[in-house]
């Protein structure tokens, strides 16, 4: 017998893992479920949710092709060698067939299992090319993304990008038996569930927005990006099949770089950049700064500004209506994501593991090596930054992004009233009782960045 590990892969089609496991003999499949783990790592009750019900389906998926889906509670990754160790013992486990994830704990998590001298067989399906494979003339991982693509893309011309099939059939099927995780749970009903959802939804971008994402995808009352970073985050899609449908329609993407389609693989290809970082340089995975002059940097600590971005009470309508549309919906347009960053950490000059933090907890597309790039990006303390120098100007993002001020109103109804000239920075007159005065002036808070941040530009 052998034994499919999932984790966050939820799904059938390219699953590496399984088609391995399928392929040698008859499988049985385990989801390891580790409460206290997952709250150090501060999983979001929205992604738990959303977890347990991808899990479920995915294992009524299994239950067709003959494979029996059992749920363990093991509470922390260090205990995990020694149950598996006894599992297989049971079961009577040949081998044990995995995916790789590209975090620190769980790499560690996975060199104490085969320490242990259990049969665990590791496969990549995380990323398009997998880590390690994508390095500059010295052999290094390279540290600015703009080279880094196009030595991805030179490696996607030579092939080997195809998703897997997926797999047939070894046995009948099987009776599916409902799992529950013992976690705080959010609902996540918002999001619907399952690989066929997720693959169609991928095929309505690919066919309709597509074409003209380089255009609007900064638009957040537009919906015009693809939505589809939850079903990459748990892993019901995969990187692969993503470029695989937008290469099928698109047939000339990679020559084209002023064409949607190659700005939304520009997209994959920074996931790529930031798990291939993560895999190369293990302190990202623990809070460090990527560039080391960054830890000179000074922050505030103010509970209070904090607490007030958190919220969405700064007095900034487009930071507010973006913090309130993460707290409502468990999710962030991509654009609205570098805006609430920037005042964070140059308006406020909060330390950007903060805000890593509550996006983690909040997020059901959280995923640690696109969440630290981002944040590191927006602080200017990360690998490929921006310039320490570069600020946003949360009411040119909000005039230029937003014109007509659709996407405010939606998440801050006390603002309707007011015209698309007023509304991206209410004059005191305006303004209604009930809503916020900006925390801070903007050219103050430019220039106290400025000064704080002269740490990175020494030396």
């Amino acid at each position: 017998m052998n034994l499919l590990w999932i984790r966050k892969d939820f799904r059938i089609n390219d699953n590496p893992a399984l088609s391995a496991a399928l392929a040698a003999g008859p499988t049985r499949a385990l989801f390891i479920s580790s409460p206290t783990q997952w709250h150090q790592h501060h999983l979001a009750p929205i992604q738990a949710d959303f977890m347990q019900r991808q899990l479920n389906t995915m294992a009524q998926q299994l239950a067709q092709l003959g494979v029996v889906t059992e749920c363990c509670q093991v509470d922390r990754f260090a205990d995990i060698p020694s149950f598996l160790s006894d599992y297989c013992q049971r079961h009577q486990i040949l081998g044990i067939y995995a995916n790789t994830e590209p975090e620190l704990n769980e790499v560690r998590r996975d060199k104490a299992v085969l320490s242990a001298g259990l049969p665990l067989h590791l496969f990549e399906g995380h990323s398009i090319l997998a880590p390690g494979t994508v390095y500059t003339q010295a052999g290094d991982m390279f540290k600015v993304f703009t080279p880094f693509r196009k030595q991805w893309l030179a490696k996607l011309a030579q092939g080997g990008s195809v998703p897997l099939p997926a797999p047939t059939p070894m046995a009948a099927p099987v009776e599916f038996t409902p799992i529950t995780l013992a976690y705080p749970m959010r609902d996540s009903q918002l999001w619907p569930v399952g690989e066929e959802h997720a693959q169609q939804a991928l095929s309505d971008f690919v066919q309709h927005r597509l074409a003209d994402y380089k255009s609007y995808r900064d638009m957040p009352a537009l919906e015009q990006t693809s939505c589809l970073s939850p079903y990459l985050a748990m892993g019901v899609l995969s990187p692969r099949q993503c470029l695989h449908q937008a290469r099928l329609h698109f047939p000339d993407a990679l020559e084209q770089p002023d064409s949607g389609a190659f700005c939304w693989i520009s997209e994959l290809a920074w996931r790529d950049f930031y798990r291939h970082l993560l895999i190369a340089h293990p302190k990202l995975s623990m809070g460090h700064n990527f560039v080391a002059k960054a830890d000179h940097a000074v922050w505030r600590e103010s509970e209070a500004d904090f607490n007030a971005w958190c919220a969405g009470e700064t007095g900034y309508p487009l930071v507010d209506a973006a913090m309130r549309q993460l707290n409502q919906t468990g999710w962030m347009h991509n654009r609205l994501r570098m805006v609430v960053a920037s005042f964070l950490t140059k308006h406020l000059l909060i330390d950007w593991r903060k805000g890593e933090r509550y996006f983690s907890e909040q997020l059901i597309d959280a995923d640690l090596a696109a969440n630290n790039g981002g944040w590191q990006w927006a602080a200017s303390t990360g690998c490929d930054a921006q310039p320490y120098f570069r600020i946003f100007n949360p009411v040119r993002q909000s005039e230029r992004f937003d014109p007509d001020g659709t996407f405010i109103r939606k998440y801050c109804p006390e603002l309707t009233h007011l015209s698309a000239k007023n509304i991206h920075l209410p004059k005191p007159e305006l303004r209604p009782i009930r809503y916020a005065k900006p925390m801070v002036d903007h050219s103050f808070a430019r220039k106290r960045a400025l000064d704080a941040f002269a740490v990175l530009g020494k030396g």
